[in-house]
């Protein structure tokens, strides 16, 4: 295949008009024939990533329910997220086994929808009195022997662990796992020192940049402040226009920079549903609009695809290309599956995602294939 008439990204954050050529299921440099896809008036992007979301279209990640990741992954990628890691809630250890095991048998089986790359595991090491939307009946501590329980189950799946740094043997536990898994700051009370010792034990993440965490102000600059001052930390953050201010995603995008920022969409089941009653992590949520709520109030995740969410940065003010890396390069670098995908670079994976100039979607193409 060859898609001629794009402006295509540039993994160093531009946009170039030249044309694209796909051998198979990878890119190439050379024109090898068949069919030709006219992209003109589209930008073509990388196939986006997602590290951190729950689930959709009436299924959850930790159902652990065969049918229900496939129904997932099939409607990620018709939303332009050709590679998933979908993010596993604080549940007994019985239960993260089966939803790790799914994710195995998924894996090998190679079904279709977009390729299950990771698993991230948020919880269920996490402060309770941050827990958020998680299940505080179910949170306990750091568990070493449990976490490789799980590496095992899933076939090495499991690419991103959230933990809260203050509780008891969590720093001991970053420090024993930071060489087999990315260690995330997430739900959490830490203030500036306690997260940087973390991040100088081995952590090198942020889970959803402010929420369930301490407020970054000018005496007290906690998480927030502790990930500035670690240049290999990368900060995840919900852009979907409810759980952060526009002003707050233009502010990180400065302070960050944008090699540095993971756009992610944190989604559950009520994502592409409509509006009613769901679970999340075995609690009720109500879904109204853009808006996810606990009984109480609480946000319980988004409902808003990342697609969406890059849209929704750029209508904040972020430039496209900027976005573009926080949802495509960056969570690739994230889970190390950059060397496959995640750029339109050749060797790498045919997948690309046409976008018209109001950055709805043209086509989708995965490993080469027209898919939508």
């Amino acid at each position: 295949m060859k898609i001629t008439g794009a402006q295509v990204f540039e993994a160093r954050g531009t946009f170039v008009n030249r044309d694209l050529y796909v051998d198979g299921s990878k890119l190439t440099d050379r024109d090898c024939g068949g069919e030709v896809l006219n992209a003109e008036g589209c930008y073509a992007i990388p196939g986006l990533t997602d590290i951190h979301f729950h689930g959709a279209v009436g299924h959850d990640f930790s159902d652990g329910d065969a049918d229900g990741l496939a129904a997932i992954a099939e409607y990620e990628l018709s939303r332009g997220v050709t590679q998933i890691c979908p993010a596993g809630m604080t549940l007994l250890p019985e239960d993260l086994e089966k939803m790790c095991a799914v994710a195995a048998e998924h894996r090998k089986a190679e079904k279709p929808g977009a390729s299950l790359c990771g698993i991230h595991l948020e919880g269920p090491f996490l402060s309770m009195a941050k827990k958020g939307a998680q299940n505080g009946d179910w949170i306990q501590r750091p568990d070493v022997a449990l976490l490789r329980r799980l590496e095992e189950v899933s076939g090495g799946l499991v690419k991103l662990v959230s933990i809260a740094p203050e509780v008891e043997g969590a720093m001991d536990f970053i420090r024993e796992v930071s060489g087999e898994v990315r260690i995330s700051i997430a739900h959490t009370t830490a203030d500036y020192d306690t997260a940087m010792a973390a991040f100088a034990a081995g952590a090198s993440h942020v889970t959803h940049l402010f929420n369930a965490m301490p407020a970054f102000t000018h005496r007290a600059p906690g998480v927030v402040g502790a990930a500035f001052d670690t240049p290999d930390c990368r900060v995840e953050l919900i852009c979907d226009g409810i759980h952060i201010h526009p002003s707050v995603v233009r502010s990180v995008f400065k302070l960050f920079g944008a090699d540095r920022v993971v756009l992610i969409s944190d989604t559950m089941r009520a994502a592409g549903m409509a509006d009613g009653d769901y679970s999340l992590g075995g609690q009720p949520v109500i879904k109204k609009g853009k808006y996810a709520t606990l009984a109480d109030g609480t946000l319980a995740g988004s409902v808003t695809d990342l697609m969406d969410c890059m849209r929704t940065a750029v209508s904040f003010g972020i430039p496209l290309a900027d976005a573009v890396r926080a949802a495509a390069v960056n969570p690739a670098r994230a889970i190390g599956i950059y060397s496959r995908c995640g750029s339109l670079e050749c060797g790498k994976w045919a997948n690309v995602v046409l976008l018209n100039k109001d950055l709805s979607i043209r086509n989708v193409i995965f490993k080469g294939e027209v898919i939508a």
